[in-house]
């Protein structure tokens, strides 16, 4: 590929050049920084920035610099102040910066490439914002690629430059309506070695895992369901209780071919039943996405603003900024912390009452940590009037039903609880889930809920699950202890590896600073059939390290240790795989 453009990640041996690029032309040519006896230019944030290259063979073209937010630091905080520069502290926005193509390249397409690079790398390490200098006399540019100016002109040597900002969405949305087609055509023409696909989603997410990709869509191939592991999506490793797959199994037929209840009134009853509500207090969907499409799509426009958990379950940040275009606030979630919500501090984020909807996930998908239900209680009942919460309880089982909010969703107007079916009762293919909500409100989403909302089959089996809860609860303790042990196999592997175990049915590992990124440990994982899920594209507090892991049987967590371990020896420092990632692997995505 001597003549394809290639795009990559820095290696030690590209940096040299980067640095001898940078004072030829910062130094020479523009007079920005004043000449180096060396020949070199460097900065204080060499070493923790991330560089990427464009090349042609053994020709290096251009490079483009990127700071994240995890640093602490930026290159603009040695001219401005964060009070006179907020964004830099309150969105943990991804620095872009030093854009510099050699001469002779700089009337190809590596420029605009490079660009492109750093906003796929950035959207890949859950990055939402960007902050750039943008030299005064290319302004134009930097407007036609969708970044503002924020009001600030920073003075460097002979330059002068704007402060830019951008949302990353609508700077990826804006770089594929105007240069559609020309991506397509570059998409097959460069030699990308980028740890993120090339292109994304058309809707910009990815719903659900890419296990099934290997088993085959087109299900013509489905015997590739007994070799692909697929810890990517969090479907239970148990099977269905007897009763279901009784009842699924009398007549088929019938099932298939007969139109269910068209209220689902059984299954509506049967949910009553099991969880000491009132019918009119509920709605049932096909899945919990069905149930947060539909409720949010009534309740919210444009101009509501939203407060989601970050990191949470990606389908919320999807609805509500990419589907309605809500103005969305993260609430922050640390590490340091534990992943925990601080009630305190969630009391403190809701209280001015700007919020039109709160969404939190219960226990979180994907920190898996649980807020005890006295503290959410308490919280919400500290908050303004106007604040409609959702809470979606999809792992409450893994806890304890009596840490449920339904009760409080049934008689409070402001509070919501959405429960998934499919997970906890091994469902997923049947897709059922239900809502709680006080019976006006569940009144007014069952007039928008369309007539046969749930199959058949689906029916008949919830119906059958609700009525086994000891199975289910027997499965649940085994769930326990069957992640406790792929924990501390996981932990095995490497010293430096950290393994979450949280409270349900997944766990997190993330990978040491410094060694392979996420999305390559997952790449090679596939390559032996195992399908895990990167997080990183969730929320930038991962740094691109973090790899969630659902549990599975015995048999099947022993593949998942064995494939990571393979991973690892393969992505040792030096590995080629350190910079390959192959078109078509996924970047960006819900993580249910």
């Amino acid at each position: 590929m001597a003549g394809v453009l290639q795009l990559r990640a820095a290696t030690p041996e590209d940096l040299e050049w980067i640095h001898e690029l940078r004072h030829r032309v910062y130094a020479q040519e523009l007079g920005q920084h004043a000449p180096d006896p060396s020949g070199r230019l460097r900065d204080g944030l060499d070493g923790d920035n991330v560089y990427l290259v464009a090349a042609r063979g053994a020709a290096r073209i251009g490079f483009i610099s990127l700071t994240p937010p995890w640093l602490g630091r930026y290159a603009l905080d040695k001219y401005l102040t964060r009070d006179e520069l907020p964004l830099l502290t309150e969105d943990d926005p991804f620095e872009v910066r030093i854009l510099t193509v050699e001469p002779r390249w700089r009337a190809t397409a590596a420029a605009p490439l490079l660009m492109y690079a750093a906003l796929r790398w950035i959207a890949a390490r859950g990055g939402r914002r960007v902050v750039a200098m943008g030299r005064a006399e290319l302004l134009d540019m930097y407007l036609a690629a969708g970044l503002r100016p924020v009001g600030r002109t920073v003075h460097s040597g002979a330059l002068t430059f704007e402060v830019l900002t951008g949302s990353v969405t609508e700077l990826m949305k804006g770089a594929m309506d105007r240069h559609r087609s020309t991506l397509e055509r570059l998409g097959s023409e460069v030699d990308w070695r980028l740890d993120v696909a090339f292109a994304p989603r058309p809707d910009g997410c990815e719903h659900g895992g890419a296990s099934f990709t290997a088993i085959g869509t087109d299900f013509r191939s489905l015997h590739r369901r007994h070799q692909v592991v697929a810890a990517d999506v969090l479907d239970a490793w148990f099977p269905p209780a007897p009763g279901v797959r009784a009842a699924l199994a009398e007549d088929p037929a019938w099932a298939a071919r007969t139109s269910p209840p068209a209220g689902a009134e059984g299954l509506l009853a049967e949910i009553a039943k099991a969880r000491a509500l009132s019918a009119e207090t509920l709605a049932v969907g096909a899945g919990s996405s069905d149930l947060i499409f539909r409720a949010f799509g009534r309740w919210l426009t444009p101009e509501s603003r939203v407060l989601l958990t970050d990191p949470g379950y990606g389908e919320y940040a999807h609805v509500t900024e990419r589907g309605i275009g809500c103005r969305v606030d993260r609430f922050r979630l640390r590490r340091e912390d534990g992943w925990r919500i601080d009630p305190a501090r969630l009391s403190a984020a809701v209280g001015s009452g700007r919020y039109d909807l709160v969404v939190v996930v219960n226990p979180n998908n994907p920190t898996g940590r649980h807020a005890p239900a006295a503290e959410l209680r308490s919280v919400i009942a500290a908050a303004p009037a106007r604040t409609r919460w959702w809470i979606d309880e999809a792992y409450l089982g893994y806890v304890d039903q009596t840490e449920s909010l339904v009760g409080l969703a049934a008689t409070d107007p402001r509070v919501v609880v959405c429960s998934s079916l499919s997970k906890m009762y091994a469902l997923s293919g049947m897709r059922a889930a239900y809502l709680v909500a006080e019976p006006t409100t569940a009144a007014r989403l069952r007039r928008w809920t369309p007539p046969w909302p749930v199959s058949l089959p689906a029916q008949l089996a919830a119906v059958a699950a609700l009525r086994d809860p000891a199975y289910y609860s027997d499965c649940w303790l085994r769930t326990h202890a069957l992640r406790g042990q792929l924990a501390a196999d996981l932990a095995g592997l490497d010293e430096a590896l950290v393994v979450e175990e949280a409270v349900a049915n997944f766990l997190t590992v993330t990978l040491p600073s410094g060694g392979p990124s996420a999305a390559q440990l997952v790449n090679e994982c596939r390559r032996r059939d195992v399908y895990l899920r990167d997080l990183s594209p969730l929320s930038s507090e991962y740094q691109g390290r973090a790899v969630r892991i659902a549990v599975k049987d015995s048999a099947e967590n022993a593949l998942i240790v064995a494939a990571c371990q393979a991973a690892l020896d393969v992505l040792r420092p030096g590995s080629a795989s350190l910079v390959s990632m192959p078109e078509g692997v996924p970047a960006a995505g819900s993580a249910r």
